[in-house]
């Protein structure tokens, strides 16, 4: 068994890390569910957005589920997100984004998988005002090149471990040419460890363009923090969206897996909430735990209900069911 740190979260996590543990759980996931508190509820409750003890059971067990967070936008309490990912240096932010059976997209075929620079770059958050009068106020970005070797490096490792062919290295380095510009000849330099492996880079507004006119052409991407957290989103919405995409941050000795969707407190309670992107959250974790098997079977299930039993599905994904129908429907294939 696998202790694991499930922290359900705000808004809809409850439902949604409810619906993704009873999906494991029938397909015989060798999982011991270690649940903890974190987020806006935790605040209000406990007076920490991150007790001591969620901490704690990270830091022992080194594996968490969690479900979104709800974090106050310009005041209130740090990223809890941020917070974690640099406690635990989980310096690689992993978000594949593929096309699902019967999800309405305007594309078809595209499976990619984005490498994003976790802990440092301009995402950080290290800002301060200049002067007293808070009319200016500065960002910094950071990027090591240990930081940069160790991203880039795991996304190569990726492509091979994977059977994948390219991986695209993201910059601004026409512009930012001391930040990125080292992300880039760290990239290169790499890529000279991988020659079966084929590897170009591209500036991250031309990025943007190719992905929307061409995503087919695209197989592993890796960039820094920022650029990785606004492309990611997007390749998410060439596929459906939040809602069907997961997500991993993995380090080298700890990993946590969650839906970086929101935690929609306006529908939280009414069965509606769609917890597919968790779930495909929990099967990257599933093969973090190298439980192949089990992962593909829960997602072969998931793909039967998207394209054979779609009434059973959210309204977010086409279908006229709960949370709760979906998850059954999935459940039935597993028993079956």
């Amino acid at each position: 068994m696998y202790n694991v740190v499930l922290i359900p979260g705000d808004g809809i996590g409850i439902e949604i890390t409810k619906a993704v543990t009873t999906i494991l759980d029938t397909a015989g996931a060798k999982i011991n569910w270690i649940e903890c508190r974190a987020g806006s509820g935790a605040n209000d409750d406990l007076g920490t957005p991150l007790p001591d003890e969620t901490v704690e059971a990270i830091k022992k067990h080194r594996v968490a589920l969690k479900g979104p967070l709800t974090t106050p936008v310009g005041a209130g309490f740090r990223s809890i997100n941020v917070a974690l990912r640099q406690q635990f240096n989980l310096y690689s932010n992993i978000r594949p984004a593929r096309s699902l059976p019967n999800i309405d997209s305007p594309f078809r075929g595209v499976d990619m998988v984005m490498f994003r620079e976790n802990t440092q770059g301009l995402y950080i958050g290290k800002e301060h005002w200049v002067g007293e009068d808070e009319k200016h106020a500065e960002s910094i970005a950071v990027v090591t090149r240990e930081a940069s070797e160790k991203i880039i490096t795991a996304a190569f490792e990726y492509a091979i471990k994977y059977g994948r062919k390219k991986v695209t290295l993201v910059h601004k380095a026409n512009i930012l040419k001391l930040t990125t510009g080292l992300f880039l000849k760290i990239g290169g330099e790499i890529a000279k460890n991988y020659p079966e492996i084929e590897f170009q880079d591209l500036i991250v507004d031309n990025m943007a363009m190719q992905m929307v006119l061409n995503p087919q052409q695209f197989d592993v991407i890796v960039t820094t923090n920022l650029f990785g957290d606004i492309l990611s989103d997007l390749a998410s919405g060439l596929v459906g969206g939040l809602g069907v995409t997961g997500a991993a941050n993995i380090g080298d000795d700890a990993a946590m897996f969650e839906a970086v969707h929101g935690s929609a407190p306006d529908i939280a309670g009414k069965g509606l909430a769609n917890p597919t992107a968790l779930l495909f959250s929990a099967l990257m974790m599933l093969e973090y735990l190298e439980e192949f098997k089990t992962a593909e079977r829960i997602r072969a299930a998931v793909y039967t209900v998207l394209q054979d039993h779609k009434d059973k599905c959210t309204r977010d994904i086409g279908g006229d069911g709960t949370t709760d129908s979906y998850t059954e429907a999935i459940c039935k294939i597993l028993r079956d």
